[in-house]
């Protein structure tokens, strides 16, 4: 490998290298210790060094120096793991430079030469990934480290490397940390103790940063049941963030496909970057900070004041700019954001040449002034450019122009009414959509009331009026603590609705995607699928007491949005509590805003809520329980196991606490929600604990501690709520809740912020990474438990032997996935399906995983073999082998009598398995994954589908897609109920052809045996008995029938493959036996013949050499360590 020219003193490198070549020029020099005569103390004393500070002399121990015969100085340009490596780059040396230099009259001339010649060919290998490396050649040298060490296939994408300590026990080995795209891997080399560790980022359970008495600080990763712990990193936080990321990025890609949005830095597993991934997570923390869509990336920062108005005060920040939005976030903790949407941006202004400041003007007579921005003119023509704003030759600087163009504006919109629907991306909607909120419908405002509750109604909305007023409305308002405050006491009724699209970020949405939702309803309508089955069965459970959706003007709308929203998503479709929330949402919202609300919820602010697993509610449930520790002592003091809250909490957080709280309370929660995230729901559900803190310490069981939290719930009210009884859920006349002491809404939210306010988002979104992982790999666990526990019953292996082969099994299909973008394995993992059927493997999968088990060693062919036990052991022949039917197979092999693997082999050579002449097989198309069989007669079931672009045939149908056929699972399941015991009587005779691939088979079995010989020569007498006994059956029969006219088609084909037998048969074998075999074929080739089980098991049953290896007992255990070991290797040697 060239490396940059680097200067060194040689005086300093005596004792540790060795010159073996040199010239006038350069010099070819090996690491001492390394090579010839190496090894002994010398060795080890140079390993450690090498490790320890990380040269690349530890895989690299020789090189290339340059110098000139009047200098002492020499310059690094080459390096080389092996000899033939070095000694390449020597001759080419000798071959393009050597006669070049001569013509040079000057040492320094020669030098620059060398340099900028070694300089151009490491920028020729450095063209693609490694340009995007920090320092290039750095990473260079560790890349080959890296390779070199771990022996890793060559796609896998090294992102980064730190030095750091391993703790192995109490003793910590210092070494290197290399994280690459599916791995995190350490190496040690201290005084001959090697330390090599591969963990991929799938097997990990816990990723955290700890503390305690002898480390510090360091980083804790739990995998397979062991701790490992790495300290004294320079950069414990960078490490760890990566870390995190890669672990995210391979939990979502192989794990939890419902919920990966490929990113354009992540798409492809082999170009991620250290820049990649930090550039991903800066804007994912920008897009979930500032509610935007997810097509946003962070593209520029700028450090800025903001002067906000009516506070008359400069808030330090930070400017925020992506494809679409100019946004600010303050730093001083005065909490003020704002969101300006470029459509909003009619221009941008530098007022004075000598200041670093410029004013956006927006639409509704609107300017945002920002100073002391260290490259405004690249901001503001970034800003411009976006917008479609051509700059101004005269930047005019005064404020009466800027308030005048925002005036023509407003007046122009005040003339033309019409383009403000247009401004926000509104098309007309269609007649079927409703364009009214159902409260506004079914609860009008009598703006005549003067009660109370009515008058604190219109003193709310007026606090929003002075607010409006002050910080602005719409898209680009100002966000304030003040904003938070007004949000803590309440929202009006007629501006929830506003406020829900506006803090959810679904204005944005809905204006960027005018006329979207109408094409949905139009396409959905009338569809029957799954989704719309369950949509239809709870629609009529969706708040059931609200006159709203007692009439078929409120259902039809939930209908309408559900169905969309089914159709949007079809990896979602619908889950159960997606209808409660929704009715909330068409309450206050407009039918369409009500759909972009439910996506912003469901794809944005609570990711992985509402699938199959629910993953998002149970990391969320986790996040919960770390709360409670931290924040309620007592609490956990009393109840040990936490895992109670987890289960009473769920139905708070999948529906925001609606399912919980009368309706008039559960609004005022959701409007905190949509402010907050769900930091608010964790705040609130720490204080409803708190709130009854006393009473659950003092309960006996769950079932009473259930109670005391559903009273809680029942009694707490909304005081200041101007909804009529009949909307409202809480019954007065509950004796129950009469003896329990009403609690306010506003003021259990108000004492939520007091005492939980200080939770940052931050922290919670780091806790959800942690407890991701947590919860993805317990779901894995119990899948793997329950497989264990079915196929347990049909093998003879024992539950540690099925975990090893379950890991084995599922690593296997990892492996298919970890460096491709698209693999087709990809939808062999379902985590909807079955447990069983969680987890499958094609043909190309189960042939590399079924090499490094079979028990015999099958030593020609084969591929052709295990494509014929891939057919054998797919029982419903969908081209994909679940866990139990591979453990069923290798249990026969490894486990059965010799009668069973006997059968197992004589099925092999029988359809589906074995179909006929071998010319075929090498066209079948296993890249597909699919095993094309010769004669498709046993496959024709599968005609009737058409196979889909991967390839792959599925059993069920994507979730919202269509309708499962129920019918054709309980026949199934009946079938797998009445089946029988096979008897061997049962099995159909063995043909010409087929008889000889068995013959072969058994040849290739025994190659290598101890006792071959012997074997070769008991198939041989068992064959030519067989073909004799088979001629004398059909002489006997001659009399009785006449003989056929016509020569049977398989005649030529049994003599062109008794020829291909006697070619392909191995060396050791007997030749006598081939020469009977085809003496007796000969024989019999005017003819058609075959075989029966029994005939050929009574024939083998005779030979005790054959039936002593079929009974040898094979360990299994080694193998399943030594495939542990070789898995990942074959796949790099592949």
């Amino acid at each position: 490998m060239w490396l940059k020219p680097e200067e060194i003193l040689l005086k300093n490198a005596f004792k540790l290298w060795v010159t073996e070549k040199d010239n006038e020029y350069f010099v070819l020099q090996r690491r001492r210790g390394y090579g010839e005569g190496g090894g002994g103390l010398t060795g080890l004393l140079v390993g450690t060094l090498d490790t320890v500070l990380d040269s690349t002399s530890k895989v690299a121990p020789y090189r290339i120096l340059h110098h000139t015969p009047d200098s002492q100085v020499y310059w690094t340009i080459a390096c080389g793991v092996t000899k033939e490596e070095i000694v390449q780059h020597w001759d080419w040396l000798q071959q393009n430079i050597m006669r070049t230099l001569s013509v040079f009259d000057s040492s320094e001339d020669i030098t620059s030469f060398v340099q900028g010649k070694i300089r151009g060919l490491i920028a020729e290998e450095g063209k693609t990934s490694l340009v995007l490396e920090d320092d290039p050649e750095k990473f260079r040298e560790a890349l080959l480290r890296f390779e070199k060490w771990f022996e890793l296939p060559p796609e896998e994408k090294l992102v980064t490397y730190y030095s750091c300590s391993y703790w192995k026990g109490k003793v910590p080995c210092q070494g290197w940390l290399y994280l690459s795209t599916n791995f995190l891997c350490f190496y040690s080399y201290l005084l001959g103790a090697e330390v090599k560790l591969i963990i991929s980022w799938d097997e990990i359970w816990r990723l955290e940063k700890t503390s305690n008495v002898l480390l510090t600080e360091s980083i804790h990763v739990l995998a397979h049941g062991e701790d490992h712990y790495f300290s004294m990193l320079l950069h414990l936080n960078e490490t760890f963030v990566i870390m995190e990321q890669l672990a995210d990025y391979t939990i979502k890609r192989l794990f939890d496909k419902e919920a990966f949005q490929r990113e354009p830095a992540l798409s492809d597993p082999l170009q991620i970057t250290k820049r990649g991934l930090e550039a991903h997570a800066k804007s994912e923390q920008f897009r979930t900070f500032f509610r935007l869509p997810k097509e946003e990336n962070l593209l520029e920062v700028h450090e800025s004041f903001l002067w906000v108005p009516f506070s008359h005060y400069n808030t330090l920040g930070k400017i925020c700019l992506s494809e679409n939005y100019l946004c600010f976030a303050s730093q001083d903790g005065s909490q003020c954001h704002v969101i300006i949407p470029m459509r909003e941006v009619v221009n941008v202004e530098k007022p004075e040449s000598s200041s670093r400041g410029l004013t956006v003007c927006v639409r509704g007579k609107r300017a945002l002034r920002f100073s002391e921005v260290r490259d405004y003119q690249r901001l503001a023509n970034a800003i411009r450019s976006r917008c479609g704003i051509s700059a101004s030759p005269q930047h005019s600087a005064s404020s009466e122009a800027i308030r005048g163009e925002c005036q023509s504006l407003i007046n122009h919109f005040e003339d033309n009414p019409e383009d403000v629907t247009l401004m926000v991306g509104q098309k007309d909607s269609s007649k079927a959509v409703s364009t009214e909120a159902l409260m506004t419908v079914f609860h009008p405002q009598d703006v005549e009331n003067l009660d109370p509750k009515m008058l604190k109604e219109k003193m709310k909305e007026q606090s929003w009026n002075i607010h409006f007023s002050e910080y602005g409305r719409g898209t680009s308002m100002f966000f304030t603590r003040k904003t938070r405050d007004l949000i803590v006491r309440g929202v009006p009724e007629a501006l929830r609705g506003e406020l829900w699209m506006l803090l959810s970020g679904a204005v944005n949405d809905m204006a960027t995607h005018p006329g979207y939702y109408t094409e949905l309803v139009e396409q959905s309508l009338g569809t029957s699928t799954l989704a719309t089955d369950e949509i239809e069965r709870d629609l009529h459970r969706s708040l059931p007491e609200h006159p709203a959706f007692q009439s078929d003007t409120g259902i039809s709308a939930l209908r309408r949005v559900l169905t969309a929203y089914a159709y949007r998503n079809p990896k979602i479709g619908y889950c159960q509590a997606m209808n409660i929330l929704t009715s909330v949402l068409l309450l206050y919202a407009k039918e369409e805003e009500a759909f972009w609300l439910l996506v912003a919820v469901c794809e944005r602010m609570l990711p992985d809520y509402f699938n199959r697993r629910i993953i998002g509610a149970l990391v969320d449930q986790a996040v919960f329980e770390d709360l409670i520790r931290e924040n309620l002592p007592q609490l956990v003091e009393h109840m040990t196991d936490l895992s109670f809250f987890s289960s009473v909490s769920l139905s708070w957080f999948l529906t925001l606490f609606i399912s919980v709280l009368p309706i008039e309370s559960a609004v005022n929660v959701v409007d905190c929600f949509f402010y907050d995230g769900i930091k608010a729901i964790l705040q609130l559900g720490l204080a409803v604990l708190d709130y009854n803190m006393e009473a659950l310490i003092s309960c006996h069981d769950d079932a009473e501690a259930v109670t005391i939290l559903n009273k809680f719930f029942d009694s707490v009210t909304n005081k200041d709520s101007p909804l009529p009884p009949t909307v409202q859920q809480a019954s007065l006349g509950n004796n129950d809740k009469a003896s329990h002491i009403s609690v306010d809404i506003s003021e259990l939210i108000r004492e939520a912020y007091e005492k939980y306010g200080n939770i940052r988002s931050e922290e919670v979104e780091s806790s959800r990474k942690r407890n991701k992982l947590y919860v993805i790999q317990t779901l894995e666990d119990t899948t793997k438990q329950n497989v264990i526990r079915v196929v347990s019953q049909e093998v003879r292996f024992n539950i540690s032997q099925l975990d090893e082969l379950y890991n084995l099994f599922k690593r296997q299909h990892f492996l298919s996935c970890y460096w491709t973008m698209k693999s087709p394995a990809l939808l062999h993992h379902d985590p909807s399906l079955a447990y069983l059927e969680q987890y499958q493997l094609g043909f190309q999968q189960f042939s590399l995983l079924f090499s490094l088990l079979e028990p015999l060693a099958f030593c020609t062919s084969k591929s052709t073999l295990s494509l014929w036990v891939f057919r054998l052991i797919d029982a419903n022949q969908d081209g994909l082998i679940n866990f139990k039917e591979f453990c069923c197979g290798l249990d026969t092999l490894y486990s059965g009598s010799f009668t069973n693997k006997l059968k197992f082999l004589f099925k092999l050579h029988l359809p589906p398995a074995f179909t006929g002449s071998l010319l075929h097989l090498k066209e079948h198309r296993i890249q597909n994954f699919i095993p094309v069989t010769e004669d498709s007669s046993h496959l024709s079931k599968l005609s009737a589908f058409e196979l889909p672009e991967d390839g792959v045939i599925r059993k069920s149908p994507e979730r919202g897609r269509g309708k499962v056929d129920l019918q054709a699972y309980l026949k199934q399941w009946q079938n797998e109920i009445l089946k029988k015991e096979e008897s061997i009587k049962d099995l159909p005779r063995i043909n010409q052809s087929q008889f000889i691939q068995f013959s072969k088979t058994l040849y290739n079995i025994f190659h290598g045996d101890p006792e071959e010989e012997s074997l070769y020569r008991a198939v041989a007498h068992v064959t030519s008995l067989l073909l004799r006994m088979e001629e004398v059956g059909r002489k006997l029969q001659e009399p009785s029938s006449p003989p056929e006219t016509n020569k049977p088609a398989n005649t030529s084909t049994a003599e062109e493959s008794s020829t291909e037998e006697a070619s392909t048969t191995s060396e050791g074998s007997d030749t006598s036996s081939s020469h009977i075999s085809q003496d007796a074929v000969s024989d019999l080739s005017e003819t058609e013949w075959s075989f029966s089980f029994e005939q050929v098991l009574a024939s083998l049953l005779n030979e005790p050499a054959i039936v002593g290896f079929f009974e040898r007992p094979v360990d299994i255990q080694t193998k399943l360590a030594q495939a542990r070991v070789a898995q990942l290797k074959l796949k790099a040697n592949k």
